[in-house]
């Protein structure tokens, strides 16, 4: 079944076969997570990591994420460990990303690692992401379904404005319900975490019984989310707020500003969750509705807020 977009389909039985044909072919296709919308294809495939590097406009210094079934599917393309185990048995399938030695004889492109030793893996819990997995013979490298730099997808829509008809076949999971990306962590030595999410480092301590740091001293980059600027809505956004100017769309937490123009909150009952789950539906919408700047009010930086801060951070750089 097709909606008004042409490229736009709800998901059943019929298009998942044709999913699986298109990317067997080596096609990409826009489709869900819990997380963000991702831009799908098969991880052993050359002449596929080169289409989705092409359609995002991606440095070829900056690393897939390579989405697996389960551990069993993944087992053949990295080492595991002691740590990964314990946290693939807390979290997965879930929004995290694990970085993990590659094995000798790993399939994944090199490409798609950025030529580095390393390979990050992560399970996604929506459904229909996991519909796909299972059937196919190969991961999926999927990114966000975005340009680079700029905001991530969190439906269908989203994706079809950021590549139109480029990409033949987009799968219409609704709107993503985490909005944010996987934390991603680094299992490779002691863990660390690259890329804060809403898995935050505290249930990662707890799960690992240990503390851990996020401190990244590598040159290159083992994880995307590490470019300084990221996450872009395509205009200034100035962080850390404390008024409005009157004129720029002012995105705040909680109601103090309820039913005022050019006030977004991001949620009316200051839950974080709730509020990173909304941040890229409002970056998006305030574009549309012409504004020229963004103003952010101070987020506190505990649990979820952790992860908007790293998002709005990233996006204020110019």
């Amino acid at each position: 079944m097709k909606n008004s977009y042409s490229n736009i389909f709800t998901f059943n039985k019929k298009i998942l076969k044709k999913t699986i044909k298109n990317l067997s072919l080596g096609k990409v296709i826009g489709l869900p997570t819990e997380t963000v919308y991702g831009l799908g294809g098969n991880a052993y495939s050359k002449k596929s990591i080169r289409k989705i590097f092409k359609l995002k406009g991606r440095p070829k210094t900056n690393p897939l994420i390579i989405h697996y079934y389960n551990v069993n599917y993944a087992m053949e393309d990295v080492v595991l460990n002691e740590y990964f185990k314990k946290l693939y048995k807390k979290f997965c399938p879930g929004p995290i990303t694990f970085i993990l030695k590659k094995k000798k004889n790993s399939k994944v492109h090199s490409s798609a690692r950025a030529g580095l030793n390393t390979v990050g893996v992560r399970f996604p819990k929506h459904k229909i992401a996991r519909s796909i997995l299972k059937k196919i013979n190969f991961p999926l490298a999927m990114p966000s379904a975005n340009k680079s730099t700029n905001v991530s997808p969190v439906s269908s829509k989203d994706v079809y404005e950021e590549f139109k008809k480029k990409i033949s076949l987009i799968l219409d999971g609704g709107k993503c319900k985490i909005g944010i990306e996987s934390t991603v962590v680094d299992l490779t030595n002691n863990p660390k975490i690259l890329r804060p999410g809403i898995i935050n480092k505290s249930k990662i301590e707890k799960a690992l019984k240990l503390k851990i740091n996020n401190t990244n001293n590598s040159k290159k980059n083992r994880s995307p989310g590490m470019m300084k600027k990221h996450y872009s809505p395509g205009i200034p956004v100035l962080i850390n707020q404390n008024k409005s100017d009157g004129k720029s769309a002012f995105i705040y937490l909680g109601s103090r500003y309820k039913n005022k123009k050019n006030f977004f909150s991001l949620s009316k009952n200051s839950n974080l969750d709730k509020a990173a789950s909304n941040l890229y539906k409002i970056f998006r919408i305030i574009k549309k509705n012409g504004y020229k700047k963004i103003q952010i009010s101070k987020i506190p930086n505990i649990g979820s807020g952790i992860a908007i801060n790293d998002r709005i951070r990233r996006a204020s750089k110019s």
